[in-house]
């Protein structure tokens, strides 16, 4: 099968053919639709965040159709339209068990430790994948895989209640989902905070109130809109030290930052000033969860999260297409989200 692979850091993605992987008595093989492509796969190729052994195929948002179903899967059968939770998982360990199966040690994330979705065909266990609405398109279920599932969690995580106000710092493919999110949840006020005018026009036409970071502080902004009480939520979803200590200094009491960019450097805080003084919170986000993928579903079904103005480009699987559109991320330019139809 063809896959468009990374085979070294800091190079570009090279086209291969590679065998089809032999399914297992509990694993599905699925014929790729679609497969999105995240700024985590920018972090990988440039080398800020370790993929491999290589080559690797990358990718870790994939929707597609079954081709293949072990002998000892039941729930699945050829021609389901299916979406993957990213990570392979052994099901039977104490974090699996408790339903947090992102902290199982045998933990294989697609497009990380194991081979993604820039492909025809990806490998997975049946316990990873979710059936797929009709209702929603291959692109649209890919996209949900990591962007927005990811907020869902993020949100979660957070505990925004109704009634509360949410700040997302971030307005990509991430920050679109989150300020629908936050809605859905509840949230009567939500600020987009960004460098880009464009993305906080679309921002804004989902009802947020935008905030452009190269013209004001955007903290000394949220205070000054919030009569200076602050966000109850603020989501970080750049992984840049400056947006990460904004999100907590935009907080009032009891607030709580939700911190999902990645990010290696460290950012400044002042304990008692900025936390303890405030009882405010620094919650770390780490992927999402199966359990959350239905319910995620069901938002894009009843129209509560829309992910059309976030996929807004679609591209072939060639290596020339998908180093550009990875090259564009690593700029901060380019589509919301970029999706790979084979």
């Amino acid at each position: 099968m063809k896959a468009v692979r990374m085979v070294a850091v800091g190079q570009k993605l090279q086209t291969q053919e590679i065998p089809l992987p032999e399914v297992g008595e509990k694993d599905l093989l699925i014929r790729i639709k679609a497969a999105g492509i995240c700024h985590s796969d920018v972090h990988y190729r440039s080398g800020a965040a370790s993929a491999g052994p290589m080559p690797r195929t990358l990718g870790h948002e994939v929707a597609g159709i079954v081709e293949q179903a072990g002998k000892t899967v039941k729930n699945f059968k050829t021609g389901d339209r299916v979406c993957v939770h990213y990570h392979a998982t052994c099901g039977e360990c104490v974090y699996c068990s408790m339903g947090n199966e992102q902290f199982c040690p045998a933990c294989q994330m697609i497009g990380k430790s194991r081979d993604g979705g820039y492909a025809e065909y990806i490998l997975m266990p049946a316990r990873s994948v979710v059936p797929l609405p009709d209702d929603i398109s291959f692109a649209h279920g890919a996209a949900a895989m990591c962007s927005s599932s990811t907020c869902f969690h993020a949100l979660r995580k957070a505990r925004l209640k109704p009634g509360e106000s949410a700040a997302v710092f971030g307005i990509g493919g991430l920050g679109l989902s989150a300020i629908q999110l936050a809605q859905a949840f509840g949230a009567l006020s939500v600020y987009a905070v960004d460098l880009n005018g464009s993305r906080l026009a679309q921002a804004e036409k989902f009802g947020a109130i935008p905030i452009h970071a190269a013209r004001v502080d955007p903290v000394a902004e949220i205070r000054r809109l919030t009569r200076n009480q602050g966000v109850d939520v603020a989501l970080e979803l750049v992984g840049h030290p400056q947006t990460a200590r904004q999100s907590v200094l935009s907080l009032g009491v009891l607030g709580r930052a939700a911190l999902v960019g990645l990010t290696s450097k460290p950012f400044e805080i002042h304990p008692f000033a900025e936390i303890l003084g405030k009882e405010a919170e620094i919650i770390g986000v780490s992927d999402h969860l199966y359990s959350e993928i239905p319910l995620l579903l069901e938002f894009i079904l009843k129209k509560k999260l829309d992910l059309t103005p976030i996929v807004t480009n679609t591209i072939p699987l060639a290596e020339d297409a998908i180093n550009k559109a990875l090259d564009d991320l690593e700029r901060f330019a380019g589509a919301a989200r970029t999706v790979i139809v084979p």
